[in-house]
């Protein structure tokens, strides 16, 4: 039986591999730097695990595969070159992975995660038993792989480091396409013909799903007309293959319904999510549902059952009228779009901002669509900056909050301090919207002491 060691096990996208093959019966181990709840999961699974560098661990594999994050220096994979074991990277090792699979694959700058994980649930409402991978854990299902008994592998479609390019999908899924990544991608242009070749990717008698409400994904299309046979679009878009129509913001969620390349119209479908972006990903995911061969005229009630997954949009507390959401966003539109969704939601609440920058050469790259960004909110509080794979001590994200020139906005590196702040600053009727990509949580833990803290003592 071939053993696989992973370096980097703790994190999403290589945790997910690790599970899919232990559930297949594969032999796993793998290390990290250190512990954390994708780590500790996948050893209750069965994967031999450590935390720290392990040369004796990775030398007894068949296999190495490491994350994005782990260099051509690192002691396992320096170990595991020498006696000849090969050493590949997520993207090399998916061809393996999805052998004999029907891929979905689903790409885009926002929303993938999300529009995946409905793409999963729509499935499995179904009566389907799609393997898949997820960028977080379903809250239904609290995980964030699974290997089905389906020829139906669901899977969330990375451009990072050109993950996705490792997939031939039968459906490929772009959202959208908006400049991220700098320090990876250097220019908008290799952006863009990352997407490109991803789509190309596509098997020959496959299909291809684009949002066609997308500045970005327009330009993608001009890009690819020898592909024009395979290219469905969705969005609310007059021109669209399936066109979202009678949109309702209700006080709960959401309300829409598709009309089919064929006309004929389906719904309503019922979304306790908020935000015009969520009716997107959910067109999206019936769109690919519908184009693989799903039914989608007996799950119309089947999203209203749709928890979301850890981190997007996620309620961690509420006190009376004061709410605190994790939100995972790190991109300036993705701020903007949450925080539009929470106005829809909690139209009468004051909505706080409070975001980590996370890497440096994207906050440094999109430093004044930040800043505007956290302009549409009604209080903005910046933290310290996560830097993840990146260090740079010269920088400071300050510079954003001197930028929007308004009180409303503070850069407060200590989380103590932080908290204390927002906590003096509440009216009784808010929405805290936490975002990162780093220890968001963290501080929103801290946050929501306080707050309990504070009405405890009233």
């Amino acid at each position: 039986m071939i053993k696989v060691h992973f370096v980097g096990i703790g994190g999403t996208g290589i945790s997910a591999i690790a599970r899919v093959l232990l559930e297949r019966g594969w032999r796993v181990s793998g290390s990290d730097m250190q512990a954390s709840t994708y780590f500790n999961a996948v050893t209750l699974q069965g994967a031999e695990t450590r935390l720290g560098h392990h040369p004796d661990l990775a030398v007894q594999a068949d296999l190495l595969v490491r994350s994005s994050a782990v260099k051509d220096n690192d002691p396992e994979v320096m170990a595991a070159r020498e006696v000849g074991i090969p050493v590949l990277k997520r993207a090399d090792f998916l061809p393996e992975l999805t052998k004999y699979s029907d891929t979905l694959a689903v790409a885009g700058s926002h929303g993938k995660t999300t529009t995946t994980a409905m793409l999963i649930h729509l499935f499995r409402s179904a009566g389907k038993d799609p393997s898949f991978i997820l960028g977080s854990d379903s809250k239904s299902l609290r995980t964030n792989a699974h290997a089905g008994k389906d020829k139906s592998f669901i899977i969330e479609a990375d451009e990072y480091d050109y993950m996705f390019l490792g997939l031939e999908p039968f459906i490929s899924l772009v959202l959208n396409i908006e400049y991220d990544h700098p320090d990876f991608f250097p220019t908008e242009s290799d952006y863009l013909q990352a997407f490109v070749d991803f789509i190309h990717k596509t098997r020959p008698e496959g299909k291809i799903l684009l949002g066609g409400d997308d500045e970005g994904v327009q330009h993608l299309i001009d890009q690819v007309g020898d592909l024009s046979e395979k290219i469905s679009c969705f969005g609310f878009n007059p021109t669209s293959d399936y066109r979202v129509i009678d949109h309702e913001i209700l006080e709960h969620g959401q309300h829409f319904s598709l009309l089919l390349p064929n006309e004929e119209k389906i719904g309503p479908f019922r979304l306790p999510l908020p935000g015009k972006f969520n009716v997107l990903n959910a067109a999206a995911a019936l769109a690919a549902a519908h184009l693989f061969g799903l039914d989608i005229k007996t799950l119309t009630d089947a999203l209203i059952d749709f928890h979301g997954t850890s981190r997007r949009f996620d309620l961690v507390c509420q006190q009376g009228d004061v709410l605190v959401f994790n939100d995972y966003g790190h991109h300036p539109s993705q701020l903007r779009q949450t925080i539009q969704g929470a106005r829809e939601l909690y139209p009468y609440h004051s909505i706080w901002a409070v975001w980590e920058p996370h890497t440096i050469s994207r906050t440094k790259r999109l430093h004044s669509e930040f800043a505007s960004a956290l302009c549409s909110a009604d209080q903005s509080v910046i933290l310290r900056l996560f830097g993840a794979r990146e260090d740079d001590s010269s920088y400071s994200p300050e510079a954003i909050a001197n930028e929007i020139l308004d009180a409303n906005c503070v850069y407060l590196p200590d989380n103590d301090q932080a908290a204390s702040h927002i906590l003096s600053g509440l009216t009784g009727k808010d929405v805290v919207l936490v975002f990162s990509a780093g220890k968001g949580p963290e501080f929103s833990q801290l946050l929501c002491e306080k707050i309990i803290r504070e009405a405890q003592n009233d």
